[in-house]
């Protein structure tokens, strides 16, 4: 007897799906076609992903500095977010990385943050916010 290959689903793939759906309602059933500029699908599949990350980054820095903005002014939250260390950046890739592979990585990571919102919280709030104030005020110098 052949043993089923069960992939577990994630959510990206019911996504994917949904948007395939979408498409051939768009194009029709016959078009089989990926989407993009060349007649290369694999082409057409790095032009997507250099897209969608430059769409993301764009967004996601959008949000930062325009949540920062309300605080600490334009040009200092500009510098906050321009300033970030490779440690910074590498930490929150590798978490997002860990925490969106699977439900185990979600959970921890969920719980990480969660235990650091606590750990925050426990702090008398006006010490919290000294050092974090700080710790941005120093990030914006380098």
């Amino acid at each position: 007897m052949a043993k089923v290959n069960k992939q577990k689903k994630v959510a990206s793939d019911i996504a994917g799906k949904k948007v395939a759906k979408a498409g051939r309602k768009l194009n029709g059933e016959d078009d089989n076609d990926v989407w993009g500029p060349s007649t290369n699908p694999a082409t057409n599949l790095i032009v997507q992903d250099l897209i969608l990350r430059a769409a993301g980054r764009l967004t996601r820095t959008s949000l930062e500095k325009g949540l920062l903005r309300r605080r600490y002014g334009g040009q200092h939250a500009k510098q906050i977010i321009e300033n970030r260390s490779m440690v910074q950046t590498l930490l929150a890739f590798g978490a997002t990385k860990f925490a969106t592979r699977s439900i185990p990585g979600a959970i921890l990571v969920g719980s990480a943050v969660i235990g650091k919102t606590i750990f925050d919280r426990s702090r008398s709030k006006r010490q919290s916010r000294r050092e974090g104030d700080r710790q941005l005020t120093e990030q914006s110098k380098d």
